[in-house]
Formats: structure tokens, C-alpha cells, sequence
């Protein structure tokens, strides 16, 4: 099979050097390909110059050229597939392009309010992947196939093995809608650092909840990636992920990420069907689920009750789950129409 990586116009390369979440995807998808022995095409001129050997990249974008050279290249590659941004099957110039090349057309759902094209996806050679069954609610009019997302960046490909830990970890971007600050009320209950990783994209956010995230217990590391990323998660005892009450998690890369190193994970949520009821199990991790009406004093304690099972579990079990639940070759012969 061959099989056609888009990039698209982003602030972040691809793979990206810190946060950025379809791109991580896409460098996931690409691997899973070149694993699962298919023949890999990088197609953007964002792709980086520093990756493996075997993915040789075309530096063109589907929706900005015409019939000509560059257009007669890609032909050339004799795609089976495409795989792109969920933005790219309702775009009408790159529909049309796919549509001449005459190849399937794979994406995944990483946006809760993205609006598609009625006609992007006949669920057979245009399909639309979602993470949750809240996903597959919210876009069932396009027929998505649910499945867990496997998303990493350059050098994150295989975490060593795991070990017991000694902190805990929270792992995003830093703002009102991921509110981290519960993990830090709930860190507080059990007595028990937490380092926070990742950018801060909304200062007043900290500022508003400073009494819990400048605390002394509370670290901030900021953003970091590939070796020094999988050592600071393999190093925790358990991953803490939470939520804003209104929020809707697409596609979070942090589940995937903690187990694949055997870092447990213990959750927060605000109802059901959400992406982290359906990527832990009582194996890898605890969810706690948290009434509409709860308070944030009532939701940490409840995240500190599912932090103190989490933290019981073996990480080497936890991998062992982690590596399979969440292995890129799986991942995308499911992309590639294959059989969750």
C-alpha cells in the first residue's frame, strides 16, 4: 500500500518540537504506515528535514497546485490512501484533488466544533475516525468509525522500559478549558507533588487559581518533548487529566502517551461517553466522574479518591496495555480500513 501523509498550514512543524496535537497524529500515522510496511509519502513542505530515513516527502500541498509538474508528481506516487487534517475532506480544492488521484481518504476527528461538508465522508473510500462515543454522537451524520488515536513526537516513538515513579504528572496545554488546577487541589488532599508540563496560554487562568498553582507542592516544568518528555512521564506515579465542566475532548494525546511509558492515568470527568472512559480501563487507570453541579472542591476529591486507586497499579503492567491499546501499526491498518 502506499500511502500519502499530508501536512497542512499550521504555526507548529511536523512533527511539531512542543505541543500541537494533529500533528502529532500525523508523525503517529506515518510511523504506524511505515511499520505496518506500507510505503510512506510525506506530502507539505512543513514536514521536517530531520526524520527517519525510508518517508520521502514531496513538498507540495494537494489544494495548492494546478495540472502541472508538480501535480504530474504526486500522480506519479500511485496513492492507495491519504491521510490529512479532519479539516482537508471539506476542503472543495483538496476533495477534488483526492478525488482525481482516486484514493481513499482517511482523517481523524481532533476538533469538537468543527463543522464538515454534508458530503465529506461516505464512511467506504472518505472516512472519518472519532476517539469517544461522544465524538461518534456529535458527527453521527457522517458515519465516523470509533477508535483510539495514537499521537507522539520525533523521539517519543518508543519509551523505554517502565518503572515505579515518585510524582505526579499533569500534561497539556495550560488554560480554563483543560483546568489543571484541580489536579493541583487534588495533589494537595493526598500530600503529593505535581509537576505540571506544557505551555501556558492563558496567564489570567493561572493567575485566577495562583493560591493552588504557585503552590509549594506545584512545579512547573513547561513544555517538553521526545527522551526528556517519556523520562518525565515514565518518572510519575500516575498521570492526572482533567477538564473545564464544559468542555469536550476530541482526541487527548496524554492517555496514550502515560500508558505507553506505564504511567497509569487518573481522570476527571463530567459525563459519559468522554475520551477517557474510553481509553482507560481498571488496568491502566480510575476515572472519576463528576456530577454537572459538583463544585471544584467536590471534583478534586473525587479526581484525589480515583488518584489513590491509580497509584496501586503495576507499571509494567500498565505498558504491557499501553503498548498494545495504543500501538501506532494497529492504529493505522484501522485508518486503512481495516477492522478496529
Amino acid at each position: 500500500m502506499r500511502v500519502g501523509i499530508c501536512d497542512f498550514p499550521s504555526q507548529y512543524a511536523f512533527p511539531p518540537f512542543g505541543y500541537g496535537g494533529i500533528e502529532r497524529w500525523l508523525w503517529a500515522a506515518a510511523i504506524g504506515a511505515y511499520r505496518a510496511g506500507a510505503e510512506v509519502h510525506l506530502l507539505g513542505p512543513a514536514w521536517r528535514q530531520d526524520l527517519v530515513p525510508g518517508m520521502p516527502g514531496l513538498p507540495v500541498r494537494l489544494e495548492d497546485i494546478d495540472r502541472d509538474a508538480a501535480w504530474r508528481a504526486v500522480e506519479r506516487l500511485g496513492l492507495d490512501l491519504l491521510i490529512g487534517g479532519h479539516e482537508y475532506p471539506s476542503h472543495p480544492t483538496w476533495r477534488a484533488a483526492a478525488a482525481a488521484l482516486g484514493c481513499d481518504v482517511a482523517t481523524f476527528q481532533h476538533d469538537p466544533n468543527f463543522r464538515h461538508a454534508a458530503d465529506a465522508f461516505d464512511g467506504m473510500r472518505s472516512r472519518l475516525y472519532c476517539y469517544s462515543p461522544e465524538m461518534v454522537a456529535r458527527y453521527s451524520v457522517h458515519r465516523p468509525q470509533q477508535t483510539l488515536s495514537v499521537q507522539f513526537g520525533l523521539g517519543e516513538e518508543d519509551p523505554e522500559p517502565a518503572a515505579d515513579g515518585t510524582y505526579l504528572a499533569w500534561l497539556g496545554r495550560i488554560d480554563r478549558d483543560k483546568a489543571p488546577h484541580l489536579a493541583a487541589m487534588a495533589a494537595a488532599k493526598l500530600g503529593m507533588r505535581l509537576r505540571i508540563i506544557g505551555p501556558v496560554l492563558d496567564s489570567s487562568y493561572v493567575a485566577e487559581h495562583a493560591s493552588v498553582l504557585e503552590a509549594p507542592y506545584v512545579d512547573f516544568v513547561g513544555e517538553l518533548t521526545g527522551p526528556v518528555k517519556l523520562r518525565a512521564l515514565k518518572e510519575a506515579r500516575a498521570l492526572v487529566y482533567t477538564c473545564g465542566r464544559d468542555y469536550v475532548e476530541a482526541g487527548a494525546a496524554v492517555f496514550g502517551e502515560a500508558l505507553r511509558c506505564g504511567t497509569p492515568v487518573a481522570a476527571s470527568v463530567w459525563g459519559a461517553g468522554t475520551c477517557a472512559q474510553a481509553a482507560l480501563c481498571n488496568g491502566t487507570g480510575a476515572v472519576a466522574e463528576i456530577g454537572a453541579d459538583d463544585d471544584d472542591e467536590s471534583a478534586a476529591a473525587a479526581l484525589a479518591d480515583a488518584i489513590s486507586t491509580a497509584i496501586q497499579l503495576e507499571p509494567r503492567a500498565v505498558q504491557e496495555i499501553g503498548l498494545a491499546r495504543f500501538d501506532p501499526a494497529e492504529h493505522f491498518r484501522v485508518l486503512a480500513g481495516g477492522v478496529p
